[in-house]
């Protein structure tokens, strides 16, 4: 347990260094850049080792895993801040909405009502990020915006959703988040890293009264890419944690 320990201290240390080198190169303060550690498929004390590493930002895929791991360190480990970011299934909101403080993986207006509903019901306000398909991959969840640049409509029909969106009690818009499609060399990321902060650029525009602050993009294999664009959370499973358990046959 204490070389696991060890490792896992020099694993977040040298991803520590990768961030503020990156945001040296982009001239930026890497206090600006936030590490979410993607714990899917490992578990509690697993997770509970990586936060008593300094770590505070723990991200899940799946509302029913997070659920136990939550419950297991809410003790131990109140300070831990858990962001749901893979796709929300609207019969899963309630859940979401009462265990995470951060959903990144919002991706229309109807599961923001969802969520927005049950956290306004139980007292509470989250984050939310609005997810977007800059890419135009097929299997990529998200408000579509492939065109956003070329076709005004898809932009304004955007724009309409976020004030809807804004307008709900129960959640607040902080930002946008992307996920960049599979490459072998991270530069091909890039484009998708820079269409999005364009967009976020843009947003801040045409619809200033929302926040636009955060941008989530960036994972493993292209974190530094993603900072040198303007990422401001990064979301690192891999890198930290080394391959994911084999499921159980």
């Amino acid at each position: 347990m204490h070389d696991d320990m060890s490792m896992l201290r020099d694993r977040v240390a040298g991803i520590r260094q990768r961030i503020a080198l990156a945001c040296q190169r982009a001239g930026r303060d890497d206090a600006t850049v936030r590490l979410i550690a993607v714990t899917k498929t490992h578990d509690a004390a697993t997770v509970a080792g990586v936060l008593n590493t300094g770590v505070t930002d723990v991200g899940e895929n799946r509302v029913q895993e997070a659920e136990a791991k939550i419950e297991a360190l809410a003790a131990a480990q109140p300070g831990a801040t858990w962001h749901l970011i893979g796709h929300l299934q609207r019969n899963k909101a309630r859940r979401a909405a009462l265990l995470f403080a951060v959903i990144q993986s919002i991706d229309s207006v109807g599961l923001a009502a969802a969520v927005a509903r049950h956290a306004h019901a139980a007292g509470r306000t989250l984050d939310i990020l609005l997810q977007v398909n800059v890419s135009g991959e097929a299997s990529k969840e998200g408000f579509d915006l492939q065109h956003w640049r070329s076709d005004p409509a898809q932009l304004a029909a955007f724009i309409d959703a976020a004030r809807d969106i804004a307008a709900l009690a129960g959640t607040r818009i902080t930002g946008l988040m992307t996920i960049a499609p599979l490459a072998a060399d991270a530069e091909q990321a890039r484009p998708v890293f820079r269409a999005l902060r364009a967009l976020r650029d843009t947003l801040r525009v045409q619809a200033p009264e929302i926040c636009w602050d955060e941008l989530s993009m960036g994972m493993t294999d292209d974190f530094e890419v993603a900072i040198e664009e303007g990422a401001t959370m990064v979301r690192i499973g891999r890198a930290l944690f080394g391959a994911r358990p084999a499921p159980h046959a």
